[in-house]
């Protein structure tokens, strides 16, 4: 096998200026954009070139573009497989809004629309057939797709594909089978989050062969991104931060549904508005609840992660994680759904020791094989071991992806207030003593009572370790505890309610009382964060002074619009646009097309109404 081609966001080889040139007009033409972004460019030019590629861009990183502009310029329909029908609905929508034609077929749609899908797609005329895998791989669907010309299949979410992934999907193995299908067609299989044995993997299950691939920097300079360990549950601290963004739409993520619904009836209660969004709902709830969040500015969604893939509502302003996630590759994803539109956002993590102790009880229950559970563990413990770590949070991300050239952010909570370090090593000893010599048998109040000498006399003062952590406090020997927890010297086991500790890797423990290996507790980052509108603005914000009224016209404009169409509002425009009409004051259809974001299709439906709302502003 020929030697893989991998281009990051530094190196991609340069495209064919002839094969691009298409490209670039329908981007103007259709989708209102000067130029493409990042690494766009190289990856539609292999596709045009008909050859295969896997493509790593972060969220926000114009994913849908590599595989859209291509199959609207090769012959034949691009069929794109997408593991989730909310995201298939939108696609189309929005390529209906830009005179694409796109079509999907997923069970949310009733036969005669499916039929209808079909006739169009015998009839040529579609460019993008949308469809799941497990609708794919249908016996029938490939013998009926295998009549049509495709100008590429593209595999959207590809880390779903691998088992070393944080979001394992078997219905996606089958895919595989499409090389061997579709020989001749070109494939891309698309991801934002998948490290090097991820890719590897993908590579492997979908038969890339030698196929390039496109590695993009994971840089989010818009981003800033907080965590702090929990006091309790948490559920008063995502309330007070909730309260501190009200107007503004966010999302926040719960671990279990009763955590959502719960924490969506006290946010409701406070005036907010707040849903509750979980598998549990049914299917009209879910696609209710959806709609408003798209629909409604200033709009919360309290979720579980099956709010997940697809939500492409590019103004969320915060991700506030009420209960922490399972991996790097699941925390960077969903923090990414903050902030896609460019400008200022946040991504805030509350966590805890229960929350580590129960994340890894549920890898042990699910009976993986040995690799696999040793796997998650280990993505579990890097992920904590971001969340306590004393550097830049956004470049511990970017070196876990595989980038070398990063530096500090400057706008994360531990770039802004970095920790004050102190060696905790002496300390440690004494309460990994205590624990073994408690045998495992306690949780972290008795330990802890007994470091203080405040345990059972009769039972534990006859014990060596009872009273020598007198001159520490309670609450810093619970925040050591939690450390050790995260650190992997000691394991919680939840015990049915009634968790109890009890030493883990014993190599470990035996460098830290030889004093080999020393521990740092770090102070706790203060919870006075600064305010968005205090940090560097971004340049697709709203305007500011007589501009502004022109925007909020322009987005009641878009609003209108959009609720008579029965669409969400950017699909209308996005908030750049409007921003960049009301600050440069289009005087006709030519200065109105220039605008990034203003195509072809846009201008002729829009073109006469926002000119009159800028000439109503002279």
């Amino acid at each position: 096998m020929a030697p893989i081609r991998t281009l990051d966001f530094r190196e991609a080889a340069a495209p064919s200026a002839v094969t691009l040139e298409a490209a670039r007009s329908l981007l103007r033409r259709v989708f209102g954009h000067v130029d493409f972004r990042g690494l766009q460019a190289p990856v539609i030019a292999e596709l045009l070139a008909g050859r295969s590629a896997l493509a790593v861009l972060p969220t926000g990183g114009g994913k849908s573009l590599c595989y859209q502009a291509p199959a609207m310029l090769r012959p034949g329909v691009g069929v794109v497989v997408s593991p989730l029908i909310a995201l298939m609905a939108d696609q189309v929508a929005a390529l209906s809004q830009l005179g694409v034609a796109a079509g999907r077929l997923d069970s949310g749609l009733p036969t005669d629309a499916r039929e209808e899908t079909w006739a169009r797609l015998q009839r040529g005329e579609l460019d993008l057939l949308y469809v799941s895998p497990e609708g794919l791989m249908q016996g029938w669907v490939l013998e009926r797709l295998r009549r049509v010309p495709l100008s590429l299949i593209a595999v959207d979410e590809a880390h779903c594909v691998s088992q070393w992934g944080h979001d394992f999907r078997p219905e996606y193995r089958a895919l595989g089978r499409l090389a061997e299908t579709f020989a001749d067609v070109p494939r891309l299989a698309l991801t934002a989050t998948a490290d090097a044995r991820t890719r590897e993997d993908i590579r492997r299950q979908l038969q890339l062969g030698d196929a390039a691939e496109f590695v993009a920097s994971f840089s989010r300079p818009e981003l800033a991104l907080f965590a702090e360990r929990k006091s309790g549950r948490g559920r008063d601290r995502v309330l007070s931060m909730v309260k501190a963004r009200k107007g503004r739409s966010g999302i926040v993520y719960a671990g279990s549904r009763s955590g959502v619904e719960e924490l969506a009836e006290r946010l409701g209660a406070e005036g907010l508005a707040a849903k509750a969004y979980h598998a549990g709902l049914d299917r009209d709830t879910r696609r209710d609840r959806l709609a408003w969040f798209l629909d409604t500015d200033d709009s919360v969604m309290v979720a579980t992660i099956a709010f997940g893939m697809g939500i492409d509502k590019p103004d969320v302003r915060f991700v506030i994680h009420a209960d922490p996630p399972s991996s790097i590759e699941a925390y960077w994803q969903e923090v990414g759904r903050a902030g896609r539109d460019g400008q200022a956002a946040e991504g805030v993590t509350l966590y805890g020791s229960s929350d580590f102790a129960w994340a890894a009880e549920r890898i042990r229950r699910a009976d993986l094989p040995e690799d696999q559970a040793l796997l998650q563990v280990r993505k579990l413990r890097q992920l904590y071991a971001l969340l306590e770590g004393a550097g830049c949070r956004p470049a511990a991300v970017r070196r876990y992806f595989g980038e070398t050239e990063v530096s500090p952010c400057g706008r994360c909570d531990r770039c802004l207030a970095p920790p004050v370090g102190t060696d905790v090593t002496k300390a440690a000893q004494k309460a990994l003593s205590a624990i073994h010599r408690l045998g495992g048998r306690y949780g972290r109040g008795r330990i802890i009572d007994h470091l203080l000498g405040r345990g059972d006399p009769g039972r534990e003062q006859a014990l060596s370790t009872f009273g020598i952590g007198s001159e520490v406090s309670a609450g810093a020997w619970r925040a050591l505890l939690d450390q050790l927890l995260f650190e992997g010297l000691i394991a919680e086991t939840p015990n049915d309610g009634r968790p109890t500790l009890d030493l883990a890797d014993a190599e470990a423990v035996l460098a830290v009382y030889r004093g080999e290996r020393r521990l740092t507790a770090l102070s706790a980052p203060g919870r006075d964060k600064p305010a968005m509108g205090r940090r560097r603005r971004t340049a697709v914000e709203a305007p500011e002074g007589p501009d502004l009224a022109l925007y909020e016209v322009l987005r009641d404009w878009r609003r209108d619009e959009a609720h008579r169409l029965g669409l969400p509002p950017f699909f209308v425009l996005g908030n750049a646009a409007l921003a960049a009409i009301a600050r440069d004051r289009p005087r006709n259809r030519s200065d109105l097309a220039s605008v990034d974001g203003v195509g072809q299709t846009k201008l002729d439906r829009y073109g006469d109404a926002l000119l009159a709302l800028v000439r109503g502003y002279d």
